[in-house]
């Protein structure tokens, strides 16, 4: 029996219990219908004040360097914010600039949002699909969505949304996977300049 795929989501909520959580959580246990997976799941609202402060890496606790190396090595990784003034979280952003520029080549990323309503939909596009390309990472086509009535009491509510979550998670089947090699290093030089 092979070893499970290694699942890595983050949500970039800064509150417990949150909407945008509720998703991460919803598509976590809908991957694992798909395939047998091992999730590993960052939460920003946990580790935020400890992240918020740090400039370098030197100067993040050794549990959120854990944690970024959790995200360089995935295998595959669920991402998700809430929308903030159009756009995703400060401290989401801030998490992954201390991720290797490198680390995250051709792994599959599964893209969420949570917004008031329908029309931040489109931070998914706008937004987080460019943060990913920078990395060079395989934005999956279908991202998922929800608006606030469609959780409700921090659980997905709609079937709409769960029809949504469902049909993402059947799209990812093929790409829920070991990664074929380990990430690449960059040279040095890059590194010291970043």
């Amino acid at each position: 029996m092979s070893p499970p795929i290694k699942v890595v989501a983050v949500s970039g909520s800064l509150q417990r219990p949150s909407r945008t959580l509720s998703v991460v959580e919803a598509l976590i246990d809908t991957l694992a219908e798909q395939a047998p997976i091992s999730a590993r799941l960052i939460e920003l609202g946990s580790i935020g004040p400890r992240l918020a402060g740090a400039l370098y890496p030197s100067q993040l606790p050794e549990d959120i360097k854990t944690d970024i190396a959790a995200i360089e090595s995935a295998d595959f990784l669920v991402v998700a914010s809430p929308v903030y003034r159009a756009s995703f979280t400060g401290l989401f952003k801030h998490l992954f600039d201390f991720v290797d520029q490198n680390a995250l080549i051709d792994v599959p990323v599964l893209l969420a949002a949570t917004g008031g309503s329908d029309r931040h939909a489109l931070v998914i596009e706008h937004q987080l699909r460019p943060l990913f390309s920078f990395f060079q990472a395989h934005t999956l086509p279908i991202g998922v969505y929800a608006n606030e009535a469609e959780i409700r009491d921090y659980k997905v509510d709609s079937p709409s949304l769960r029809a949504r979550i469902e049909l993402a998670a059947k799209r990812a089947r093929p790409f829920l996977r070991k990664r074929a090699h380990a990430p690449a290093e960059a040279p040095k030089s890059v590194r010291a300049a970043a």
